[in-house]
């Protein structure tokens, strides 16, 4: 027997009186909540939407924007246009983050200019209308969770609601006759349905039980851990820093804002915000795979630092690796990078050396092959007695083929070859304008190239300890040796951890509100026409499944089992009666 129709208790039952047609106007489907009345109004935290006038004036649009403001389908709407929102924060660059990018940006594209500046897409982030997005964001969801937890509180507080007039109507029922009398059947249901963990309220004929709070609470958690987010993400984003410094090896970096090569604050960052501390890179290894098909494939990357904490710290030794920042009052140190720094000496046409530093070059392809660029911006006079300067473009490679074996590649990432090619130019490098450079790439626009003696640009492959000898007894360029050097990110990112309290949170809620079924169940025991009292079980959810049907077959044949089926009473003997005509 099937739980809408009868459960399956293995005896045999007579079937439920039959159901009367709906009336005008009532609605005819299972588990309507028009027709069942209270015992189906929400099983949900969902506010009842209200449909009457708004009235007229001020008052009745306020109610009307606040009603439209505070709904799902707004709050989901709101959503969608924060992600559409984002995507210029992505595709154009940012003030924040990089200035000369957005000056390039605005140098090639300088027809849109005045339209990106309008629609400050410059600064998506902190832009008015970004902003105003977020705000009836949080707005929204603050509107749709307070009615719903106000509910949820009413539903927790209130007692299972009564059992509807027609049981037969719901989507899960069955019936038998028993033997035992009414008030036993219930308090036996009582008795289950509390062992089930269903929380219980006896009627007049009926006992009704519902479970599965949870849901609803899930549904709170979800929506909570949202606001949760949005609070860490903003909080994040206004008081967040972040920045880049490349150390090498024996040199030191203080945490303060004229000591990173790059620096990106938040919105309401403020330079006291950053902790006291510093660091000396004392040594960097890195070991690779050195045969096989993994050949070159790097196997351990670490950076020993002596570190400070404050002005006045003892110094520690402590070790960096990558995804094992060092963690100093919320900032996190991390290791991103590393490379090589050829250590250059240039002599002037008298012999005097007026240069001598290690010049970090940066890492093109795996195998570590780097560019960059040598500048002597001082103390450099030609032969003639006339204040020049000089620039270099570099390339290193770490470990070079060899003679005819292809170009300035490299092969290993170790430096078990290496070898600096540089082009030499002599003139003014434009250091001197006041605008911004890069330090490692070289501004020829002012520069004028040394030739060799056949007229071509002047050019030169050193390895360690080889020297230079430049044109026309302009000086000589010494290749020294090798230094290393490693790249550090500080982060100080507030609002991280309640924002992953908020994330663990919100699938928490989500997983609840997903397989948690909430429901209610009904058992109804009275005495029939014959004297034989007759049971009823119903189960109604938010929305019909597949486990509501077996749950109630499974209460149905426990309770079957103390309150079993009453003997069928035999059919009485059939007399016929005789034609009068035929009596003997």
């Amino acid at each position: 027997m099937s739980t809408t129709d009868k459960a399956s208790t293995g005896a045999s039952h007579e079937p439920a009186e039959p159901a009367e047609p709906a009336e005008p106007g009532e609605p005819g489907e299972p588990g309507d909540s028009a027709a069942l009345g209270d015992a189906g109004a929400q099983l949900s935290t969902a506010p009842v939407e209200d449909r009457g006038p708004v009235g007229i004036g001020v008052i009745g649009w306020a109610r009307w924007f606040w009603r439209q403001l505070t709904s799902m389908r707004v709050a989901l709407i709101l959503l969608f246009l924060l992600s559409l929102g984002a995507i210029p924060g992505s595709l154009v660059p940012q003030t924040n983050v990089d200035a000369l990018k957005v000056a390039q940006w605005k140098k090639d594209h300088s027809s849109y200019v005045g339209i990106a500046d309008a629609l400050q897409l410059f600064d998506v982030y902190s832009s008015v209308w970004f902003s105003a997005i977020y705000l009836l964001l949080f707005i929204s969801l603050i509107g749709c969770i307070i009615p719903r937890a106000w509910q949820f509180v009413g539903q927790l507080r209130g007692r299972p609601p009564g059992a509807p007039k027609r049981l037969d109507r719901l989507p899960a029922h069955t019936t038998w006759r028993t033997g035992r009398t009414p008030e036993e059947v219930l308090a036996l249901a009582k008795t289950i349905l509390g062992e089930r963990r269903f929380r219980t309220e006896a009627g007049t004929d009926h006992v009704a039980a519902e479970k599965g709070y949870l849901r609803e609470a899930g549904n709170l958690i979800f929506h909570v851990a949202l606001i949760v987010m949005l609070v860490a993400f903003a909080w994040g984003q206004y008081f967040k820093s972040e920045g880049g410094k490349l150390v090498l090896r024996g040199s030191g970096f203080s945490n303060t804002l004229t000591q990173y090569d790059d620096f990106k604050p938040g919105t309401l960052f403020h330079p006291d915000d950053l902790p006291p501390f510093s660091f000396t890179l004392d040594r960097f290894d890195a070991t690779y795979e050195m045969s096989g098909p993994q050949r070159g494939t790097p196997r351990d990357f670490k950076a020993y630092v002596t570190f400070r904490d404050g002005a006045h710290g003892a110094p520690q030794k402590r070790e960096i690796q990558v995804n094992k920042p060092l963690e100093v009052d919320g900032s996190k140190i991390y290791l991103l990078g590393h490379g090589y720094a050829p250590i250059i000496s240039v002599t002037d046409p008298s012999g005097k050396v007026i240069y001598k530093d290690a010049v970090p070059v940066l890492p093109q392809d795996g195998n570590l092959t780097s560019t960059g660029a040598i500048k002597v911006t001082d103390g450099y006079k030609d032969k003639d007695g006339k204040s020049e300067q000089l620039g270099f473009n570099a390339v290193f490679v770490p470990t070079f083929a060899g003679e005819g074996m292809g170009t300035m590649f490299s092969q290993f990432p170790a430096p078990l070859n290496p070898q600096l090619m540089l082009n030499a130019f002599h003139g003014s490098l434009g250091v001197d304008s006041g605008l911004p450079q890069n330090v490692y790439r070289l501004d020829t626009t002012k520069l004028v190239p040394f030739k060799d003696e056949s007229g071509q640009q002047f050019k030169q492959k050193l390895a360690p300890g080889d020297t230079m000898t430049l044109p026309n007894g302009a000086g000589t360029v010494k290749f020294e040796g090798i230094e290393r050097w490693a790249t550090f990110s500080v982060t100080h990112q507030p609002g991280s951890g309640l924002a992953l309290a908020g994330a663990i949170a919100a699938i928490a809620g989500l997983a609840g509100s997903l397989f948690i079924q909430r429901r209610r169940i009904w058992v109804r025991a009275v005495t029939g026409k014959d004297g034989v009292t007759v049971v009823e079980m119903a189960g109604l959810g938010r929305s019909e499944s597949a486990r509501l049907p077996e749950e109630l077959a499974d209460l149905a044949a426990t309770l079957h089992q103390q309150a079993p089926s009453a003997p069928t009473a035999p059919a009485e003997p059939r007399v016929e009666e005789t034609p009068e005509g035929e009596r003997g």
